[in-house]
Order: C-alpha cells, then sequence, then structure tokens
C-alpha cells in the first residue's frame, strides 16, 4: 500500500500549515482563500440540485482561481452500504483521463528522438489494419479511422457478463482489427479507445518498461502524484469511493468498484484522486514535461465535428478554452482541465456513470459550475444519448 500524505491523517491543510509554521516561528506564507458567499452559495445550491435531480451518490469538486478564490467540496457519500460520506482524500477511477497521461508519455519519447509523430504505427506494433499509412499523430489525435474495439456489441455482451476479467493489450487491439477502418486516416476525427492502447503498446517497446512503470517513473513520479498509478488488477487502493454504475447485462444497479479495468487500460485504466489532479491539470497545459516545440503540436487543436466549442489535440481536449479531458468507466466519471486565460484549473470526481435522461453526470456539473464562475468559457452541456 502506498503511504498517504499527512493531511490525509486527518490533519486539515491549513491547520498542518499553522502548525508547521508556529514551531519553525514564521507566519504562513498564504491563506487560502474562498470565493465570495454569493458565488460559494450559488455553486452550493446547482451541485446539491444537480445531486438530487439524477440521483448521484457522491461527489468531490475542486475549482482555483488565482485571485478569485478556491472552491474545494465533497457531497453525497461514497458508499452507499455504509452512508461513508465522500471526501476529497478518496482514490477514484479517472477513465480516459488516462488519455492525457499515456500520449504524454509518447511525446515523451518523441522528444527523446526514439519516435515521430508522423512514423507508421506498423514500425511499432504489428497487425494494424492498414498500419503502413496510420502515424502515431493520427493516433493520438483520434483521426486514425481505426475501428473502437469497446463499439464491438459481442466484445460488449461479454464485458457485461463478466467485469472482472482480464485482457492484455493484444486482445483488445485484435477486437478491433476484426473491423475494416471506418475511414482513410486523417479524413475525421472518431473516438477510438484502439488508438490510445497501441500508443501504450508503443510506450512499452519502445522504453522496454511496462506502460504501468513507464508513468511512474517518467510521467507521475516528476510530478510528485503520489497517488497516481495505473493497477494490473481491479483492486483499489484505501481509502476510496465506490463506483456504481448500470453497465450490467439486465441494467440494475451494481458496485464497480473492483471490476478489472485492464479493458481500458492506456486509454482509460488509471487511478488518482483530488490533490494529484489540481496539480496534473496545469502541468498537462502547460507541458512541463516536454519540450515547447512538443507541447505546441499536442495543443494544435482541430475541430470535433458537431461539437461547438469543442477541438482536440495529441490526447487533449479543448473545450471553450478548457484544456484537459474528461473520462468515464463503470462507476465512475472525472473531468480534469485548466484555463489557462485565468490560470483556474477544475477537476470533477463523480461516483457513478448512471446517466440522467442520457446526458452524463460529470458534464452536467462542469456546465453548471463554469456557467456560474467562467460564463464565457463553458464546459459543454452534456448531450443525451440513445441507450445501448
Amino acid at each position: 500500500m502506498r503511504g498517504r500524505r499527512v493531511r490525509r491523517a486527518g490533519v486539515p491543510a491549513a491547520v498542518a500549515l499553522l502548525l508547521a509554521a508556529l514551531c519553525a516561528g514564521t507566519a504562513p506564507a498564504a491563506v487560502r482563500e474562498d470565493f465570495d458567499p454569493a458565488t460559494v452559495q450559488k455553486l452550493d445550491a446547482t451541485i446539491t440540485g444537480i445531486m438530487k435531480q439524477t440521483g448521484m451518490p457522491g461527489l468531490d469538486i475542486g475549482l482555483w482561481m488565482p485571485g478569485r478564490g478556491v472552491y474545494e467540496k465533497s457531497f453525497g457519500i461514497a458508499d452507499k452500504q455504509t452512508g461513508t460520506p465522500m471526501k476529497s482524500d478518496l482514490y477514484s477511477r479517472i477513465g480516459s483521463v488516462t488519455k492525457t497521461f499515456t500520449i504524454t508519455g509518447v511525446l515523451q519519447l518523441v522528444d527523446q528522438g526514439k519516435v515521430g509523430l508522423d512514423d507508421p504505427v506498423s514500425r511499432y506494433v504489428s497487425g494494424v489494419p492498414g498500419g503502413n499509412s496510420v502515424t502515431l499523430r493520427q493516433l493520438a489525435e483520434m483521426r486514425s479511422g481505426l475501428f473502437d474495439y469497446t463499439t464491438d456489441k459481442k466484445w460488449l455482451v461479454g464485458l457485461r457478463a463478466d467485469p472482472h476479467r482480464a485482457y492484455t493489450p493484444r486482445q483488445l487491439v485484435d477486437v478491433a482489427f476484426r473491423h475494416p477502418p471506418n475511414f482513410k486516416p486523417g479524413a475525421k476525427w472518431q473516438y477510438s479507445n484502439t488508438n490510445t492502447v497501441l500508443l501504450g503498446m508503443l510506450v512499452e517497446k519502445v522504453s522496454g518498461q511496462s506502460l504501468a512503470d513507464y508513468l511512474r517513473d517518467h510521467v507521475f513520479a516528476p510530478l510528485k502524484l503520489n497517488d497516481t498509478s495505473l493497477p494490473g488488477d481491479g483492486a483499489m487502493p484505501d481509502p476510496h469511493a465506490h463506483g456504481y454504475t448500470d453497465f450490467t447485462p439486465k441494467g440494475t444497479v451494481a458496485d464497480a468498484t473492483n471490476w478489472n479495468p485492464s479493458w481500458a487500460w492506456a486509454a482509460g485504466g488509471v487511478i488518482s484522486d483530488l490533490d494529484d489532479l489540481r496539480t496534473w491539470a496545469p502541468a498537462l497545459a502547460d507541458g512541463r514535461l516536454l519540450t515547447r516545440k512538443t507541447q505546441a503540436e499536442r495543443l494544435r487543436t482541430l475541430p470535433i465535428e458537431g461539437v461547438p466549442g469543442a477541438s482536440y489535440g495529441l490526447g487533449i481536449l479543448d473545450f471553450n478554452g478548457w484544456l484537459g479531458h474528461n473520462g468515464e468507466l463503470p462507476g465512475y466519471e472525472t473531468i480534469a482541465a485548466q484555463l489557462p486565460t485565468e490560470k483556474a484549473t477544475l477537476v470533477v470526481l463523480v461516483n457513478s456513470d448512471i446517466d440522467y435522461r442520457g446526458k452524463n453526470l460529470s458534464g452536467m456539473i462542469g456546465n453548471a459550475v463554469t456557467s456560474i464562475v467562467t460564463p464565457g468559457h463553458l464546459w459543454p452541456a452534456p448531450v443525451a444519448t440513445e441507450a445501448e
């Protein structure tokens, strides 16, 4: 079990800071400043209203805006059985926010001259349909045309029936490769988890490390993301939020906390928490683990057809100026993003992925919060989708 930070032992951060300062005979350098009471009241009322409307069990949220304030709160419960309340130090699965870490690893290899963004994927992974024409850039920007294995209906039936099954990366891409590409590489944008799994396989082949070890050593460790990891099984470290889903054979609600996320791996398998994602979002946006040139390539986004204000770069979303990613997998939803113009950071962690009338929960929260605090830079409202 990994060690927890001092504040997680039950000492509030402000109290710990004050005690340390008193022992040293100095005054604390800074005191947290919350948003003005009217804004806090409006945020509280909006979030609790959405939770009541949707039946959302629990939520951790953090919004940090220099010069305006901090809004960091936990709502609801982390465990339906015990009624344990949500707390900001609980581990959570972060779904596709994982992609930002995996592709950072790829871009580090670009900086080291070990791979090129316009290299064909066939140079590193065998068996890719049309792999001589699909580049690493197209994989990272979701323009490869490769079939998304998570939309294979037979495979989805198997995942629902046995969510504890372990998958290898090769098994995942082989599901995709049974289907022809959806379009020619570069023709348009289409989200596909196959892309990021292939990039994870590339990281392993080029670096000689497992993806989990590579990310630990070269992405998590440099930023002191001590509570972020890519696990090899379904175990969740303590303390954690339980995650609830209706991704079951009959659509009944289940506790998905310890389901095996190996099916998502490089595309969605990472575990993290509020503090680490608060650190990660600005580091992702400013590219501090990359050269300026490579970060510029990452941020060269192209529009997402049908989503106004949205564009996608190399494993990063731009939603009306918010740079980051959202994530969803059974039991959990996440947003981790930075608004560079305001130096604002937003993190949302929800312990359910049960849509409300076809709308995902984290998107509802993100849109509502930004409507209040950054109305000129909205996180897009979720669009209702048909049930599978």
